[in-house]
C-alpha cells in the first residue's frame, strides 16, 4: 500500500486558474477581487449575510469574541475536548475559558453539564463542533436563553455540517472558520466569521484591518486598537475555487465517513464518534476510541498502522491537561473523565477528501486482521 497521509488538500478545481490571475494581475494583496467574492460564496453557502475573511481560524475566534464584547473579568464555556485554539482565543481577550466535560458518544460538550459552571461572570458559550459532528444547539441554546448568555460557534472542523437543516455557522449569533491544509474546505491557511448580525459584521471589518474607518478617507488617525487579520487575494482565490466545489468535497467525507463506520463497526473493540441524530457530520475527521476488547493497545495498533504507511494522530488532550492554561489560571482537576479517555485511547485515521474506497477498505481490513479480541 502506498503512504497514507492523515488529510492532503483536494484541489481539483479553479484553484490554479484564480490563483494565476491574481498574481498575472498583480493583485496579490487583501485588496483583490477575490477576498469579497470568496467572504460573499461562503457566507451564501452556510446561509448567513456576511463573511470576514481573515488569516487564519484562531483570529476568527478571537476577532468573533472581541465583537462580542467578552473581556477581561468574564468567564466562556468551552468544551474541555477540543483544539486548544479555542481556549487561547478567550484567553486573547483576557476572559477565562471554563470546561466541561465530552459527551459519551458524540464527543461534543455535554450540554447537561453546562449549568453546574455557569457563574455570575460567564458570559457565553462556545459550541465547538469537533471533527465535524455538530453540538446539540437546541440544549445548548436553551440553557444560554435560561441564564442570558450568547452562543458562538467553532466551526473550525464543520464546513457544511447541518442541524436540523441548518448549516453550522448560522446556528448562533457569530461563527468562525478555519481553512487550513487539513480542513475539508482550505485555503491552505485562513479563516472566516459569518454572522446575520449587520453590526457584528462591520464591527469585524473595521478591527480586522487595524481599525482603518470603513467608508472614509484614510487619515492615519486611529481611534481605536484593531488588528491586522487581513486574507490575501491569493489564499482568497483558492478559497472561492474551493466553494464552488464545497458540496462535492462534503459529499466526498460524508462517503468516507460512512464507509470507515460500516466496517469499523464490526470490530469489537473500537468505539466510534455518534452522529447528531438531529444533524448531519461532514467527518472531518474519522477518529476511533481503541478498548481492551480489541486485544491491542492504541500504541500497537499506531504502529501496525504505520509498518503499513497509514498515518495516524492522536486525539487531543483535554484543556485540563494543558500547563499554559493552569498557568493562566484555568481549573484542571481530574473531572473530565470523557475527555481522558477519549485523550488517552483515541486516534484519528486518514481521513482527505481524496482518499479512494480501495484505501478505506484496505485501512480497515488491516485494523480488523490485527485485533486480537
Amino acid at each position: 500500500m502506498a503512504f497514507l497521509p492523515v488529510c492532503e488538500p483536494l484541489l481539483d478545481g479553479n484553484e490554479l486558474k484564480y490563483v494565476t490571475e491574481a498574481v498575472s494581475g498583480g493583485w496579490i494583496s487583501s485588496s483583490g477581487k477575490y477576498v469579497a467574492a470568496f467572504e460573499n460564496a461562503f457566507a451564501a453557502y452556510c446561509g448567513v449575510k456576511h463573511g470576514i475573511a481573515v488569516c487564519n481560524g484562531t483570529v476568527a475566534l478571537h476577532l468573533a469574541l472581541t465583537e462580542l464584547k467578552i473581556g477581561p473579568g468574564d468567564e466562556v464555556i468551552i468544551p474541555d475536548f477540543t483544539m486548544i485554539a479555542s481556549a487561547l482565543a478567550v484567553c486573547y481577550v483576557g476572559a477565562k475559558p471554563v470546561f466541561v466535560d465530552a459527551d459519551p458518544l458524540t464527543w461534543n460538550i455535554d450540554p447537561g453539564q453546562i449549568e453546574a459552571k455557569i457563574t455570575a461572570k460567564t458570559k457565553a458559550i462556545m459550541a465547538v463542533h469537533i471533527f465535524g459532528t455538530v453540538c446539540e444547539m437546541d440544549a445548548l441554546q436553551a440553557v444560554a436563553d435560561r441564564h442570558g448568555l450568547i452562543v458562538l460557534e467553532d466551526a473550525a472542523e464543520a464546513h457544511g455540517a447541518e442541524y436540523k437543516g441548518r448549516k453550522a455557522g448560522a446556528l448562533s449569533s457569530i461563527a468562525a472558520f478555519s481553512f487550513f491544509a487539513n480542513k475539508n474546505l482550505t485555503t491552505g491557511e485562513g479563516g472566516m466569521v459569518v454572522t446575520n448580525d449587520d453590526s457584528l459584521a462591520d464591527a469585524c471589518r473595521y478591527h480586522r484591518n487595524m481599525c482603518f474607518p470603513l467608508d472614509a478617507p484614510r487619515t492615519y488617525l486611529h481611534q481605536d486598537i484593531g488588528f491586522n487579520y487581513r486574507m490575501s487575494n491569493l489564499h482568497a482565490a483558492i478559497g472561492l475555487a474551493q466553494t464552488e466545489r464545497a458540496d462535492h468535497y462534503r459529499d466526498l467525507r460524508i462517503g468516507h465517513g460512512r464507509l470507515y463506520r460500516q466496517l469499523l463497526s464490526q470490530i469489537p473493540g473500537l468505539d466510534l464518534q455518534a452522529d447528531q441524530a438531529s444533524g448531519r457530520s461532514v467527518f472531518w475527521m474519522n477518529g476511533l476510541s481503541v478498548t481492551p476488547r480489541y486485544g491491542r493497545t492504541r500504541q500497537e495498533l499506531i504502529e501496525h498502522l504505520k509498518s503499513h504507511e497509514i498515518d495516524t494522530r492522536l486525539f487531543f488532550n483535554g484543556m485540563h491537561r494543558q500547563p499554559a492554561l493552569r498557568d493562566y489560571g484555568c481549573e484542571c482537576s481530574d473531572a473530565y473523565p470523557e475527555s481522558d479517555r477519549l485523550a488517552d485511547t483515541g486516534f484519528y485515521l486518514p481521513s482527505g477528501s481524496g482518499l479512494k474506497t480501495t484505501d478505506i477498505e484496505g485501512i480497515c481490513d488491516i485494523i480488523a486482521r490485527f485485533a486480537r479480541a
